[in-house]
């Protein structure tokens, strides 16, 4: 599809409405570490990246930032994840959860700057699970071409009979389902998720935020602490799901995914060895820049190139699980 050219005043106005959004976070720009532009060194900067996790109006950040921001981090593709409705529902927690709780747009949204930028922005379905026509909805966004269902970031059972037709739905049209782990706030009952895994082997869940990744540790029993801190011993719910069930998978977004890795760096070098195949890169950044301290999208994208065992495991992880896990 070939985009038109928008006119000088069009352009202009642009401009100024992103100067004014950019100045927000000048303070923020001027103090960028150079950790965040490791990801942009001349010897990685050419090659491909996909960014599975990003946001249509992510705390009201304009469209035009967003392509920018992708485009520093040096990600060739971004798979936009809508919000669903925005409703006061017991699984919005009335309607805090509204927008992802970070303003995201829908479906629309999504779909209409995916159109405008076909070869960059592949686009999600999503909705919350438990409201009426909530499937039909998902459903025709999937019609149009959406290539996953999510981000799932509501307050529901994960074996809810709403949540299971989303399994049914993602396993036929063949499109994972991506889903938000956040103990006691979304998607309840993770310690019991493997029976969904085991009724649905044609659904690929990928596993996302602050329980997925404090679960990495056996040792992590306090389910209350989001952000663990220390050495880590493999073998927690998160490394068995991974290595037990084919059709589940992790995203590195998120700080929960960059507190991961960096807290136990050793570990995570075994963790990208071992699940090497299960593993893709995604962003959830909010940054306005692409790069710097405020951008914990770089950074993970630098902490994966640090701590990559090898260049293979490298491209796994940035590149090539998300191109054929998502089949784009």
């Amino acid at each position: 599809m070939k985009v038109s050219s928008p006119g000088h005043s069009e352009r202009q106005q642009r401009q100024l409405n992103r100067r004014k959004f950019l100045s927000l976070s000048a303070g923020a720009a001027s103090g960028a570490c150079m950790t965040g532009c490791e990801a942009l060194s001349e010897s990685t900067a050419a090659q491909p990246i996909i960014d599975i996790h990003q946001h249509v109006g992510y705390n009201g950040r304009p469209n035009d930032v967003l392509v920018d921001h992708q485009r520093a981090m040096g990600v060739r593709r971004t798979i936009l994840l809508p919000a669903g409705r925005s409703v006061t529902t017991t699984s919005t927690h009335g309607s805090v959860s509204n927008g992802l709780q970070a303003k995201c747009l829908g479906n629309q949204a999504c779909y209409e700057l995916a159109k405008k930028h076909p070869h960059k922005f592949p686009f999600g379905a999503n909705e919350v699970p438990d409201i009426e026509g909530a499937a039909a909805e998902i459903e025709k966004y999937l019609k149009l071409g959406a290539v996953v269902i999510g981000e799932q970031k509501f307050g529901v059972e994960c074996d809810s009979p709403e949540m299971q037709r989303l399994y049914e739905l993602a396993a036929e049209y063949r499109v994972p389902i991506l889903m938000h782990w956040q103990y006691k706030m979304y998607n309840y009952g993770f310690e019991r998720f493997h029976k969904m895994l085991e009724k649905y082997p044609r659904t690929i869940f990928v596993g996302h935020a602050q329980t997925w990744w404090a679960n990495i540790d056996k040792n992590h029993e306090n389910q209350a602490v989001l952000y663990p801190k220390g050495k880590v011993t493999p073998g927690g719910i998160t490394d068995r799901y991974l290595s037990d069930y084919p059709n589940m998978y992790g995203d590195l977004s998120a700080g929960s995914g960059l507190n991961a890795f960096t807290r136990d760096e050793d570990h995570a070098r075994g963790f990208f060895q071992r699940h090497q195949d299960k593993l893709i890169y995604g962003s959830d950044c909010n940054d306005l820049v692409g790069s710097g301290a405020a951008c914990q999208g770089s950074q993970t994208i630098a902490v994966v190139r640090r701590l990559a065992p090898n260049k293979a495991i490298e491209r796994k992880l940035l590149y090539e699980n998300a191109q054929r896990v998502f089949s784009i």
